[in-house]
């Protein structure tokens, strides 16, 4: 009877299981053959000679942002620079760069490598590499940086307005997952950790080890900013806090063979020693899973703003001549079952755009002693600061770059001797403020959208004629709104200008150097960690 029963079933579920997987190939197969022929048909017809790679980069393109902005194709030249990124190591003038259509900018320059040594500054834009101008060069220009260690490159670029030369040895250049840590005054080790390139669990280590020797009895570690990097350096780093044998996080996708559990599995360095891990809307992947396994463990205390909430694993895949397809394959889970993802990307608004989870929709998760913390929307902190915080028009200012384009203008007009010195006065601010009014700086407030949205609607009624008036004084109110809005988030955005103007005189180093003395996040986790009764009471 058994048998009878069991044998069809099997058979049952082995028929649906492959006429499933008949009609998912069949679907696939039919979507290529469509899309070859109509890719042919284009390319033999068309009015005008057309360009078939560039055809087909955009159409790789369109259809991959319609997924998830992590799902990325990448050339030969994105896959060597993913190696890079990973490794720590690259060849190179030695400095971040942007490259926008016509030129290249020097967002920073790293300390006695070349383009330091060259004298090149932040703000300063290339426009030409050798005899190449950039507006001519069809691919990234940047490319045009890299080549064999010892070899000389010729720049031309633009600084304030006047055009100068300069000659650039190329070196290689090593790019720390630790660029700074130093024992504090009360005994508190703090550790920069920067990026989760291969380097990162084993410099942190060295970090923790060098300031334990120098008397450190407690640490802060500086996740701030860190966009993340390799999953298995998150792992590596918490377990240098936790136990071996310890669920870290865990990830889930529609692939079964996604489906995976990551435990520690190293001795620990310290599991006892208090700790304070800082984050803020710039910590981003690995940063989340090491920060949200420390908080769900009750490991440390998490101090800044919620961090950016990524949520997603992403995978290479090789493709054909030398390509690679990063692929998102999973979400990840904190060890209390936490999916901190914050933006919805398979449920769009009418302008496309991903959706933020909204707070009310969030699901309460427990700690190992209890403590109730929450998913969808990053990490949030055990203390948050204002301080540490992203408002709209902060967001707005930083992606316009009206903070970079103010730090220049501050540079060049103003001495500053010493990190410890600087003050971003009152009446600086005031002049950042006019700064701002002069450029082409502007952004849409959610109030804004809906008013556009509801004038359209008004037009198409022809109810427009009536309530014109009433639309034109809501946007002037809006727009002293936003104006004031300068002042109302005053103290995050003077923050970020601090920290991009002492990087213009005394590079990354002295910017750390001026956090352990004057950094609002710094010193409340001195404070948290001097005071063993608090430290324990937000544990528990």
């Amino acid at each position: 009877m058994k048998k009878r029963i069991i044998y069809p079933v099997i058979a049952v579920v082995i028929l649906l299981t492959t006429v499933s997987f008949k009609s998912d190939f069949f679907e696939i197969a039919k979507q290529i053959e469509i899309f070859t022929t109509m890719f042919k048909e284009l390319n033999m017809n068309y009015v005008d000679e057309t360009n078939p790679a560039e055809l087909m980069d955009t159409a790789i393109k369109a259809m991959l942002d319609d997924l998830d902005p992590y799902t990325k194709y990448w050339n030969e030249q994105d896959v060597e620079a993913s190696k890079i990124r990973n490794a720590g190591e690259y060849t190179g003038i030695g400095a971040s760069v942007r490259t926008i259509k016509d030129k290249i900018i020097i967002i920073e320059p790293y300390k006695d490598y070349p383009a330091d040594k060259a004298g090149l500054k932040a703000g300063d834009e290339i426009i030409q590499i050798g005899d190449v101008k950039v507006a001519d060069f069809k691919d990234d220009a940047g490319e045009l940086l890299k080549g064999a260690s010892g070899t000389k490159v010729d720049i031309t670029y633009t600084r304030q307005g006047e055009t100068k030369k300069t000659v650039l040895s190329r070196e290689e250049i090593e790019v720390d997952a630790v660029p700074f840590f130093t024992l504090l005054d009360d005994n508190t080790g703090y550790i920069v950790l920067s990026k989760f390139n291969n380097k990162a669990s084993s410099e942190t280590i060295a970090a923790l080890k060098d300031l334990k020797a120098k008397g450190a009895n407690k640490v802060i570690l500086d996740l701030r900013g860190n966009p993340g990097g390799l999953l298995s350096e998150a792992i590596n780093v918490t377990n240098i806090f936790v136990p071996k044998g310890e669920l870290i996080t865990t990830t889930k996708s529609v692939v079964k063979k996604y489906n995976k559990e990551y435990f520690t599995k190293k001795a620990p360095v310290d599991t006892q020693i208090p700790l304070v891990v800082l984050v803020n809307g710039r910590s981003a992947s690995a940063s989340e899973i090491v920060a949200g396994s420390i908080q769900d463990l009750d490991r440390g205390v998490v101090i800044g703003a919620r961090s950016f909430g990524k949520g997603l694993v992403q995978r290479p895949k090789k493709l054909t001549y030398g390509t690679q397809l990063k692929i998102t394959i999973s979400r990840y889970y904190t060890p209390s079952g936490r999916c901190i993802q914050a933006l919805d990307y398979w449920n769009r608004d009418k302008n496309n755009n991903a959706v933020r989870i909204d707070e009310k929709d969030f699901k309460a998760f427990k700690t190992k002693n209890g403590r109730t913390v929450y998913d969808g929307g990053g990490i949030e902190p055990d203390i948050v600061l204002e301080t540490s915080k992203y408002s709209k028009i902060t967001t707005a200012l930083l992606k316009s770059d009206a903070i970079f384009g103010y730090g220049t203008k501050y540079y060049y007009s103003h001495q500053l001797k010493e990190s410890g010195d600087f003050k971003f006065t009152d009446k600086d601010y005031e002049d950042f403020k006019s700064f701002v009014k002069q450029s082409d700086f502007n952004f849409e407030t959610e109030t804004e959208t809906a008013f556009s949205k509801s004038l359209l609607t008004a037009k198409k009624e022809k109810l427009d004629a009536e309530i014109t008036k009433s639309y034109a004084a809501l946007m002037d109110a809006i727009k002293v709104s936003k104006e004031k809005a300068l002042d109302t988030h005053k103290e995050e955005i003077v923050n970020l200008l601090t920290d991009e103007i002492i990087k213009r005189y005394f590079y990354r180093e002295g910017l750390y150097n001026y956090y352990v003395k004057n950094n609002p996040e710094v010193s409340k986790s001195k404070e948290i960690l001097n005071d063993e009764k608090k430290y324990q009471e937000i544990l528990k």
